[in-house]
């Protein structure tokens, strides 16, 4: 049976090499070969539209082919050992994803028929994510070991000791997609050879991309833990009024002045964990996509709003996160940092600068009764390592795959 499934792979292989006649180039054809499965030009192009529907970030047709290439892999591995989706099983994850937009099975297929999608992609895009999902949380869910060591660590920065420093900073942050980050790096460079403060707040107006441009990249007395892990070392080597050398960021570079520093009693500095959330736009930092995010600001005064601006969208489009600022990606705690509750920034960018991120702090969560909450705490890492599982997972069976596209 192997070798009867090499060959008809080699002969799809070689049919998607070969010149390409009019017939082949039907919706039917093969788009892609993923072992001995063809993803046909008829489901990407479903696939495409289902993803501009839900205004997904990026470009649709790269996004639309890499998923479905991972939803081959996802689907054959599980067909091997006997996983599938029940009819009722199936009816449910569809009615728990239409509720999403408040809306029937009936209704939100409707609303996907009047653009051209057909019924079948989003069966087809519902039932292998609710398969996989629930497969990793089963398969993986015994592997998961957080010890009271792993739950200690984790909030080991939270606690602090006796004494904590606290810094008073002024940030740039300068967007540099990839056609403006020669540009970008350029102007980051000169800027970071500055040691006047009002020099500094003078350049964060012209060019800092984030809400403190207003007060000259100004933010108050922070702690120290409170900025990305990795950049105390390199605060604490400055003196007042140097600045920080260029600091890569995706999509962007980021500059720090020191203007002060001193040492509190850690009662004074109670270590927090930050509860932010994260709404991707598409289009980066063009007029439109930031539109979008001037609007969302004029129409939300909280994160709680943000719900209702994601509701019918795939959940990824709004993320919610509870972490130490230590383990939260560095360009995000950066503007976390200079961000007071309800107040967002629409700066950052991801996929090569064509994914707008609007970054809302939610609140600061203080540490209470001596201590951060255990369980939240377990269930955090237990999630992370659920995640690694499956990345590891899908990537393994990326390695040992043959896939062929034109």
């Amino acid at each position: 049976m192997r070798a009867i499934r090499t060959l008809l792979c080699a002969a799809a292989t070689a049919a998607l090499l070969a010149p390409v006649s009019v017939q082949a180039q039907g919706l039917f054809s093969p788009a892609i070969m993923v072992n001995d499965q063809a993803i046909t030009n008829y489901e990407l192009n479903q696939r495409v539209a289902l993803l501009e529907a839900f205004n997904t970030p990026g470009n649709p047709a790269e996004v639309a082919r890499q998923q479905l290439i991972d939803d081959a892999l996802r689907r054959d591995y599980m067909a091997s050992r006997g996983i599938s989706i029940t009819d009722e099983g199936l009816q449910a994850a569809l009615e728990e994803f239409a509720g999403r937009a408040n809306q029937s099975v009936d209704q939100f297929l409707a609303a996907l028929a009047s653009q051209g999608i057909e019924e079948q992609a989003l069966r087809d895009y519902v039932e292998i994510n609710s398969l996989w999902r629930d497969f990793i949380r089963r398969e993986f869910r015994g592997s998961v070991d957080v010890s009271d060591r792993d739950i200690d660590t984790a909030i080991a920065s939270e606690l602090g000791n006796t004494t904590a420093i606290q810094v008073l900073l002024s940030e740039i942050i300068i967007p540099a997609p990839p056609e403006r980050a020669a540009e970008a790096m350029a102007i980051a460079e000169r800027l970071s050879r500055l040691r006047s403060t009002a020099e500094f707040s003078a350049a964060a107006a012209q060019y800092s991309a984030v809400q403190t441009k207003e007060n000259g990249g100004r933010l108050p007395w922070k702690s120290l833990d409170e900025y990305p892990a990795g950049l105390g070392d390199v605060l604490l080597a400055l003196e007042p009024g140097e600045v920080t050398q260029p600091l890569p960021i995706p999509n962007g570079v980021a500059l720090l002045q020191l203007r002060d520093l001193r040492e509190v009693d850690s009662g004074e500095a109670k270590p927090m964990m930050l509860d932010y959330a994260v709404f991707t736009i598409g289009g980066g930092l063009t007029a439109e996509a930031l539109a979008q995010a001037a609007q969302i600001d004029a129409d939300t005064d909280s994160c709680d709003d943000l719900y209702g601006v994601a509701k019918g969208l795939p959940e990824d489009r709004l993320t919610r996160t509870t972490a130490a600022p230590s383990e939260i990606e560095n360009d995000i705690a950066m503007v976390l940092a200079g961000l007071d509750e309800g107040e967002s920034a629409a700066a950052l960018t991801r996929n090569d600068g064509q994914t707008l991120l609007y970054v809302m702090l939610c609140s600061r969560l203080p540490v209470v009764d001596g201590g951060i909450d255990r369980e939240t705490v377990a269930n955090r890492l237990s999630s992370r390592q659920l995640a690694q599982q499956a990345d590891l997972l899908l990537a393994r069976l990326r390695a040992n795959a043959t896939i062929v596209t034109p």
